[in-house]
């Protein structure tokens, strides 16, 4: 009985928030990692247009639920345009996961992590390391590589090269 009421009130939601412009192996390696450390995993796609996205938002909520379909009910997918910290709330996280790839990731998510703590103390920030294998991959540099003519095969899913590559020739 006692074991019972613990695991209720242990259930945990999970935030791994991002603007996935495109979903890259990397990203995919955070979630995978942060599954396993919460009862529930929501992903949060923000629409940011200030970075400019070259996918819109419901084209990069598709390709996110394509690539985590092996994760079942456990993970689930979800627009925002609010705060992270509103949005957190929202969907009842208790953490936020954040993916670190180099000290200059970090400098930005300490600041990030110092002010959602000022607007919510009960919701947490873990951090996870990237996997050494995807630590210089970034959305940016992949559209780069993508509409410079690279390969783009070692750092997105074979579904989000194509569809990446389908926009760039689009826009030539």
């Amino acid at each position: 009985m006692a074991g019972q009421d613990r695991a209720a009130a242990a259930y945990r939601i999970g935030l791994y928030p991002g603007t996935f412009d495109p979903i890259t192996n990397g990203h995919a390696d955070i979630i995978g990692r942060a599954v396993k450390l919460v009862d529930k995993l929501v992903i949060g796609v923000a629409r940011n247009i200030g970075k400019g996205p070259m996918f819109s938002l419901d084209e990069r909520v598709e390709l996110i639920r394509e690539q985590i379909a092996v994760h079942g009910d456990k993970v689930e997918v979800l627009p925002f345009e609010s705060l992270l910290i509103q949005f957190a709330q929202e969907v009842g996280a208790s953490v936020i996961i954040r993916g670190l790839r180099a000290v200059a990731d970090f400098e930005y998510e300490f600041q990030m992590t110092a002010m959602n703590q000022q607007l919510n103390r009960d919701i947490e920030t873990v951090f996870l390391m990237a996997d050494p294998r995807h630590q210089a991959i970034a959305s940016r540099l992949v559209k780069e590589i993508a509409q410079l003519g690279g390969n783009i095969a070692p750092f997105v899913a074979p579904s989000v090269a194509d569809r990446l590559l389908a926009k760039v020739k689009m826009k030539e």
